[in-house]
């Protein structure tokens, strides 16, 4: 089933949401799909990336912990666009739970970040994290986050 895309935030918009910045912004685009409460992240990988200089040389992967970044900025972006977008206040990482690598991910893909809120009480929000490339699960998490100044 094909889901129905409410807006789509590029770089710039990005750029405004996060203070993220090369090579920490694991986010190129953005699909909304529900208004602050699901979203498709996008993140081309390229083989010029800085962590592919050791991590491994000879068989480039993407480390876990930037798979989990990418997702958790994708959620972030989720939440600020719901609240208007612009950088007041930054959304801050409380924690993983349920974390689980299926498939490494290499440069050449697309890894594409569906993330889903679960729950939102007083500004923390939780939601469940998928990354994807070529519609194959890479990995997944259950990531946990709130508003931050």
């Amino acid at each position: 089933m094909e889901q129905q895309i409410v807006k789509e935030l590029k770089i710039a918009d990005i750029l405004k949401m996060l203070p993220h910045r090369y090579p920490f912004l694991l986010v190129d685009k953005v699909q909304i799909v529900q208004e602050g409460v699901e979203g498709v992240g996008f993140k081309n990988i390229t083989m010029n990336e800085p962590q592919f200089t050791g991590h491994f040389p000879e068989n480039p992967i993407m480390p876990g912990v930037l798979i989990m970044e990418a997702m958790a900025q994708t959620c972030g972006i989720v939440v600020k666009d719901s609240l208007g977008g612009g950088n007041s206040g930054v959304v801050l990482f409380m924690g993983i739970d349920e974390a689980k690598f299926r498939k490494p991910v290499l440069p050449g893909d697309i890894m594409e970040m569906h993330v889903v809120k679960e729950k939102e009480c007083r500004g923390v929000y939780r939601f469940r994290c998928q990354a994807k490339c070529n519609g194959i699960l890479h990995a997944e998490a259950v990531l946990t986050a709130m508003m931050g100044r």
